[in-house]
């Protein structure tokens, strides 16, 4: 059976009421295939990648499930476990939780580190029907004996092979332990190495498997872009690039910190609403910027690829990449922030001299060139000055010396200079110096969240 409406779909009228609410009406592809399986109680193996559907694809069901079941939580038990590896994710989850089950008394709480964990301990003791947590808090919290899983149906285990690349997979592998043999687990993952298909092999008993959205299928939706570009001019042609007014909302990606702060610093100055997001801002701090950014209030977020694992923001229009990934994978998950639930999307990559290597693995990867873009208009091209003869110095009979000796440090018109080897550490430093209402997108094709 084709499903092309939730009205299709056997879910209770309260969360139909919420999905109308929040304007969907037709469900993404792996909503459609999964939701009637997991409404059976079957397991679940999701091969899908984040803005796929695939949070409302497995929330519904357990939402459905609990409710019809009727039972509250006793105190410092859960009854459902979504576990997912960044805060970002579990808190963009959680909200899923909280407005799919908008209509229905469920009790619900997400966890993660970087907080103080008071707050958490309290939800924790009251018992909860559904926990959404990060692998490291929840295992701290469970040592303490802050939470038990006695009472648990139901486990999500959300982006998998994220947990293993991020080191997570033994904090899994405790946390599934204490787990009761007897439940209802799914288990999502954007590819299949090996160590989590074992995992999945494990885990799930007899499972439904959804196979939605292969990774080149996104690449091939995205209009992919260069700009050779030197280093020093790259962020002046940000701000060239942004005066586009197709470009509304926007990530771009720098390989370091320091360079995400001077990439937000310079597009502020220009008037270009900006805000960062890394690992040396506080929690609170990449928050309150996710949470400008999703609601329009900045137009662009900056981050490092580790600060930006988890995103899942609706309606992103490009992806510029500031400095190109030296990890060739990491492209192919940066420019995939964009071309969502089916929509299409640009991503253009800002490429200096000496990432042109960068640039030849990440087309090796993805099996086509990346279509080359001119500057833009506004930003001048950068001359290669022409060699400058210096000027000759007066000389002095007095004091002649034999051709072609000189004092090491001086230059032949007689100014200090450096020495031997400094030219070219002082041209190696200037290569490197650092440089210089809310609108709702259209809900066409189902939830994202």
């Amino acid at each position: 059976m084709t499903i092309s409406l939730f009205s299709e779909l056997a879910l209770r009228p309260e969360l139909q009421q919420a999905l109308a609410d929040q304007g969907y009406s037709t469900p993404t592809p792996i909503q459609a295939q999964a939701i009637p399986h997991l409404l059976e109680g079957r397991d679940l193996l999701g091969i899908a990648q984040t803005g796929t559907g695939k949070t409302a694809a497995f929330t519904l069901p357990i939402l459905q499930k609990l409710a019809d079941a009727g039972i509250r939580p006793r105190p410092g038990q859960v009854k459902a476990l979504i576990l997912t590896p960044t805060r970002e994710l579990a808190i963009q989850i959680d909200d899923s939780v909280k407005n799919y089950g908008a209509h229905l008394k469920l009790k619900h709480a997400v966890i993660f580190g970087g907080v103080g964990q008071g707050r958490q301990v309290d939800a924790l003791q009251r018992g909860l029907d559904i926990l959404v947590a990060t692998p490291g808090r929840l295992l701290d919290l469970m040592n303490q004996r802050h939470v038990r899983f006695d009472d648990l149906s139901v486990f999500v285990l959300d982006e998998a092979d994220r947990m293993l690349d991020m080191g997570f997979i033994n904090d899994v592998r405790k946390i599934v332990a204490t787990l009761p043999k007897s439940r209802q687990t799914l288990l999502f993952s954007a590819t299949m190495p090996r160590e989590i298909a074992d995992l999945a092999a494990k885990l799930l008993n007899n499972p439904t498997r959804v196979e939605v959205t292969p990774q080149a299928t996104t690449v091939e939706r995205i209009g992919q872009h260069v700009i050779h570009v030197p280093m020093a001019q790259k962020r002046h042609v940000m701000v060239d690039l942004l005066a586009d007014p197709s470009m509304t909302r926007v990530i771009a990606f720098s390989r370091t910190k320091h360079g995400a702060n001077k990439v937000t610093d310079h597009l502020n100055a220009a008037g270009i609403t900006s805000a960062a997001i890394h690992g040396n801002k506080s929690q609170g701090a990449r928050q309150a910027a996710l949470e400008s950014f999703r609601a329009g209030k900045v137009r662009v977020l900056v981050a490092t690829d580790i600060a930006a694992r988890g995103i899942d923001i609706d309606g992103i229009s490009h992806v510029i990449n500031v400095d190109l990934p030296n990890v060739s994978e990491s492209y192919v998950h940066r420019i995939g922030r964009t071309a969502r639930a089916g929509k299409d999307g640009i991503a253009i990559s800002l490429c200096d001299t000496e990432e042109r290597a960068f640039l030849r693995d990440i087309e090796k990867l993805i099996g086509q060139r990346v279509p080359v873009m001119e500057l833009p208009t506004a930003t001048p091209r950068i001359a290669t000055p022409a060699p400058q003869r210096p000027a000759q110095p007066q000389r002095r009979p007095q004091h002649k010396r034999p051709e072609g000796h000189r004092p090491e440090g001086h230059r032949q018109d007689g100014r200090q200079g450096a020495g031997p080897g400094q030219n070219r550490a002082a041209q190696g430093a200037n290569r490197n110096a650092p440089q210089g209402d809310r609108n709702r997108p259209a809900r066409v094709n189902g939830p994202r969240g």
